[in-house]
């Protein structure tokens, strides 16, 4: 009798620890988003409600960049905004619109401008620039990469509703309409049409 209530007492208090670990844990999350929350309104350009970027994140030109509501980013996200590279200045902006999702170890970086517009889902590892290491003519591919200028071939749009699969790159000067898909693996090299899925390298429109 004397065992079966001992082990009764000690199967007691490994719930109770248990719980009072899962509070611990809440309690943490909670104060990690509070506090995210106060130095992201202070830092961003603007900034909406629900912002959560889990870390180890890098986020560069944090002054440059806009999020709206309930954004929600996970770990390893690296967010740049270059305003100066090698003595010339640039003018970058992000903006992301309402209620965007972005996975893990993805890569959003401008000189230019990215909008991302609401609703829109992005899967890991993807790749989002405006921007390259030169005008990659032949006459700069002797320059060791990191000492040629910065060029933007134009802006990147993703609008509302797109979905972004898996290992996708971005590439400058690209809008990708409402609706849209982007299969995985995909390089995105040109205008992507609303309502359509495209996948490929470099991705082409297989339905609309």
């Amino acid at each position: 009798m004397r065992k079966a209530y001992s082990l009764f007492c000690w199967i007691l208090s490994f719930f109770y620890s248990k719980n009072l670990i899962n509070q611990c844990q809440r309690f943490k999350v909670k104060t990690l988003y509070y506090s995210q929350r106060r130095y992201y309104n202070r830092k961003l350009k603007s900034s909406g409600e629900n912002i959560a970027i889990h870390e180890p994140n890098t986020i560069k030109g944090i002054q440059y960049i806009s999020i709206g509501d309930n954004f929600k980013a996970g770990k390893y996200l690296i967010m740049e905004a270059w305003d100066l590279h090698n003595g010339i200045r640039f003018e970058p902006k992000v903006e992301i619109g309402n209620n965007v999702s972005i996975g893990m170890f993805c890569h959003i970086a401008s000189i230019n401008k990215i909008v991302i517009e609401d609703d829109v889902l992005i899967a890991g590892k993807v790749f989002i620039s405006d921007h390259s290491h030169g005008k990659t003519t032949r006459e700069e591919l002797g320059t060791p990469p990191n000492q040629r200028t910065l060029y933007s071939k134009g802006e990147i749009h993703i609008k509302k509703n797109v979905w972004v699969g898996e290992n996708v790159s971005i590439m400058p000067g690209v809008t990708i309409g409402e609706n849209s898909i982007i299969g995985a693996n995909s390089v995105v090299t040109r205008n992507i049409p609303s309502n359509s899925i495209a996948f490929g390298c470099p991705a082409r429109v297989a339905v609309r």
